[in-house]
């Protein structure tokens, strides 16, 4: 089954997170199959915290793909492209 969710990279105490669509059984921060964009908790303007492609996030949706609830909090919030 594939999920959408978000994968950790940055150092420590600085985080920064990929929005991934992955298999759930792979690891967190393991193999992906496409990333849809990223998520910076720490970035200081809103329009730089979070940067997703929400057209391919509603195409891997209409494929089955479940949202993690993080990131479907994220794209509840995220900027409509215009």
């Amino acid at each position: 089954m594939v999920t959408i969710r978000l994968a950790r990279a940055g150092a420590k105490k600085r985080p920064f997170y990929h929005v991934v669509a992955t298999e759930k059984s792979s690891p967190r921060d393991g193999r992906f199959i496409e990333r849809l964009g990223h998520y910076n908790p720490n970035a200081r303007g809103a329009e730089q915290k979070l940067v997703l492609d929400v057209a391919k996030v509603e195409a891997w949706q209409q494929k089955g793909a479940k949202l993690s609830e993080r990131v479907a909090y994220l794209v509840k919030t995220a900027p409509k492209a215009a």
